[in-house]
């Protein structure tokens, strides 16, 4: 029997138990460079078997939140390597998540306030990218009308990934997860509902609406092999103004059985019921596991005993926690004594000081 509790190896890493704390986006990088502030926040909750980042923006454009740490530049990539540095001592691993955002962004914080880019013209208008607004304070303002990226364009993108790929490695990380999931642009381009293109990236095939994808992923499996390369992906996801689309099914267990003929290390499946869209539908979480032969993590929702029931019927390997993880930085250990997990304050979420952030205590009877 299988539990939350057992090592496990994850290409070649082996990781102390099978708990994943799950990217979050918090905002405390001021300059979007990592700080002293961060490598105490990680190095707290270094007792996960896996950490993933929060989503760490490949370039300027990628960018959608103020005050994310980047790596694209080498000041981040010092910065990252204190973080990596202090969570390898504690003996934990770490992964990071290299995040383009696409439409999801604001031209506040593009450079010399150009558009975003993205799959396709179509604007995001009921969704909000955290950017300045017009008196010039960081605010959630509505995401802003993207240019869609021509064919040499998006090849760029591609290579930019694999360039974050590669400054992740200099940083120290154990490996990278490309965000392909909650509607970024890697999910720009999955959904046919948004990808709206008619060149090699686009159009009714799955083939050609799944290539940015799997073209990210070879890019950055050339950087750094197959077994330090993840990926987050939403399957029946509608964060971002996605929509439904004819096929959706058949597009990701396309996915399924692409990235497992890749061998990379895992796929990190996020459940969005738990951010209050549509949960995936009945049985299509061990169809997923039927398709794709490799490690899977899912997220979204799950508390020990979920895991664990999971873990246990071979549906997938690792468990991943996100709000658990923000007011618990001993989540591993509250789970193994069956300790209380005390909740977060969400207004503390983004942006701030230590607050909400690295001044949670680990549990005590008293």
């Amino acid at each position: 029997m299988a539990t939350l509790f057992d090592t496990y190896d994850l290409s070649g890493l082996l990781l102390k138990n099978r708990v994943v704390m799950a990217p979050m986006t918090r905002a405390r990088a001021p300059g979007y460079v990592p700080n002293a502030e961060m490598v105490r926040y990680y190095g707290q909750r270094a007792s996960a078997g896996l950490i993933v980042t929060e989503g760490t923006p490949i370039s300027r454009e990628g960018n959608g939140f103020v005050d994310c740490p980047g790596i694209w530049s080498d000041e981040q990539i010092a910065g990252w390597a204190t973080v990596t540095d202090r969570v390898h001592d504690l003996g934990g691993s770490i992964f990071t998540q290299i995040w383009h955002v696409g439409r999801m962004s604001h031209v506040s914080l593009q450079e010399g306030g150009k558009a975003p880019v993205s799959a396709t013209t179509q604007q995001a208008e009921h969704s909000a990218a955290f950017g300045y607004n017009a008196n010039g304070q960081a605010d959630f303002v509505t995401a802003s009308k993207p240019h869609a990226l021509s064919t040499t364009e998006a090849e760029r993108v591609i290579d930019d990934f694999a360039r974050a790929a590669a400054n992740a490695a200099e940083a120290g990380f154990d490996g990278v997860e490309v965000h392909g999931a909650n509607g970024y642009l890697v999910e720009q381009f999955i959904n046919g509902a948004v990808n709206d293109r008619t060149d090699r990236f686009g159009g009714d095939s799955v083939e050609n609406r799944a290539r940015f994808a799997l073209e990210v992923v070879d890019a950055c499996i050339a950087e750094l092999g197959a077994s330090r390369v993840g990926i987050r992906l939403s399957p029946f996801g509608r964060l971002h103004d996605l929509g439904d689309f004819d096929g959706e099914e058949e597009t990701f267990l396309y996915l399924a059985r692409e990235l497992g003929k890749r061998n990379i290390a895992y796929v990190h499946i996020m459940d969005q019921a738990s951010r209050g869209a549509p949960a995936m539908p009945e049985g299509f979480l061990a169809k997923f596991r039927e398709a794709y032969n490799g490690t899977l993590i899912l997220a979204g929702g799950l508390d020990k005993a979920k895991a664990g029931e999971l873990i246990d019927a071979g549906l997938i390997d690792l468990a991943a926690f996100g709000a658990p993880f923000v007011s618990n930085p001993d989540l591993v250990e509250r789970f193994r004594h069956d300790w209380p997990v005390a909740e977060p304050d969400k207004s503390l979420f983004y942006g701030g000081d230590a607050r909400g952030y690295t001044d949670y205590k680990p549990y005590t009877a008293a």
